[in-house]
C-alpha cells in the first residue's frame, strides 16, 4: 500500500502515514516537517504544535519536527535554523512495509536559492518509519560537490507533555553542556532527573544516547545516533510572548528534546555522507 500527499493546513501538500496496527503520522512536505505521531492504540499526539504555527510558504512550522540544516539556531551567517525547515522537499515513497510498518522517504537537494545562501552542493534525505509504539527519524546528508563543506544541524522535536513542571528528563547526569541563557559553557548536569522550572535552553555536548522523558506515570525513550548532542528547551513565559507562534501557556505544554549535531560541526568530505537519527519509543 502506497499513500499519496493531500491538502494540508494552508493547503499545503502532506502524508498521512498509517501502519498496519494503527500508529499514525502526518508529515508535511514544506520542510519535511513531522507535525504528528500517534502511537498505535493510542488517541493522544506526541507531537505539541502550536495553534498559531504559520502554514505557508518560507514560514516554519513551529512544532512537530523542524529538520535544521545547514546550520543549528543562529550559530553562523544563514537564517535561524538554516533553510531546510522551510524549503519545499519531493516525496521519493511513502508506503506500508512488508513487515507492517509504514515509512516514507523525503529528498531536498541544492538549487539556486539555497546556493544563494549557501554555496555547497548537497543531497539531504529524511527517512520516517513507525510501527507499535515506536517512531524512527533519519536525516543523511550527502556532499555531492567537488568540496569539503562544514554543516550544523538537528532534529528540533517538540514534545507533548500534560505539564512541563511535572516532566523530568532521565539520562542526562554527568554530561556537559552549554547554558546558553546564562551564556556559560562546561556546566556539568548533576541531576539524575532534570526538572523544567522556567526558561532553559542547554546543548548537551556528547550527550548519552538514551534518555527517558518521565510524566505522570508515562514515559518516552530516546535514542540518537549520529548525533553528539542534545539539546533541551523551554521558552518559559516570557520566550512564549516573545514568539508571535506561540500563544500564552504553552511553554506548559511542549518540550523540546532535540537530537543535534551542534557544539562541533560536521566536517563532509566530497562525496560522503553523514547519517545521524532519533528514534521514539512510548511506554
Amino acid at each position: 500500500m502506497t499513500f499519496a500527499t493531500v491538502a494540508g493546513a494552508g493547503n499545503l501538500p502532506k502524508v498521512i502515514l498509517t501502519a498496519e496496527d494503527g500508529a499514525r503520522a502526518e508529515i508535511f512536505l514544506h520542510g519535511a516537517h513531522l507535525t504528528s505521531w500517534l502511537p498505535a492504540g493510542t488517541s493522544k499526539d506526541r507531537f505539541f504544535l502550536s495553534r498559531r504555527s504559520r502554514f505557508s510558504a518560507g514560514a516554519a512550522i513551529r512544532g512537530g519536527i523542524p529538520v535544521s540544516f545547514p546550520q543549528f539556531a543562529t550559530q553562523g551567517p544563514l537564517p535561524s535554523h538554516g533553510f531546510a525547515r522551510v524549503m519545499a522537499w519531493d516525496l521519493v515513497r511513502a508506503q506500508v512495509q512488508d513487515d507492517g510498518s509504514a515509512g516514507a522517504v523525503l529528498h531536498l537537494v541544492d538549487s539556486v536559492a539555497t546556493r544563494q545562501l549557501w554555496p555547497h552542493a548537497f543531497a539531504l534525505e529524511l527517512g520516517i518509519r513507525l510501527s507499535g509504539s515506536s517512531l524512527e527519524v533519519a536525516l543523511t546528508v550527502t556532499n555531492t560537490g567537488v568540496a569539503d563543506f562544514t554543516f550544523t544541524a538537528a532534529l528540533h522535536t517538540y514534545l507533548a507533555v500534560s505539564d512541563v513542571a511535572a516532566t523530568t528528563v532521565h539520562g542526562l547526569q554527568g554530561a556537559l553542556y552549554y547554558d546558553k541563557i546564562r551564556g556559560v559553557d562546561d556546566c556539568r548536569e548533576m541531576a539524575p532527573d532534570l526538572r523544567i522550572d522556567g526558561a532553559v535552553d542547554r546543548v548537551y555536548r556528547v550527550a548519552p544516547q538514551d534518555l527517558q522523558i518521565r510524566e505522570n506515570g508515562h514515559s518516552l525513550e530516546i535514542r540518537a545516533t549520529g548525533f553528539l548532542d542534545t539539546v533541551v528547551w523551554n521558552p518559559g513565559a516570557e520566550g512564549v510572548r516573545s514568539l508571535a507562534d506561540l500563544e500564552p501557556g504553552d511553554e506548559g505544554r511542549m518540550l523540546c528534546v532535540e537530537a543535534a549535531a551542534a557544539a562541533t560541526p560536521v566536517v563532509l568530505e566530497a562525496g560522503a555522507t553523514w547519517r545521524g537519527t532519533q528514534a521514539l519509543t512510548a511506554r
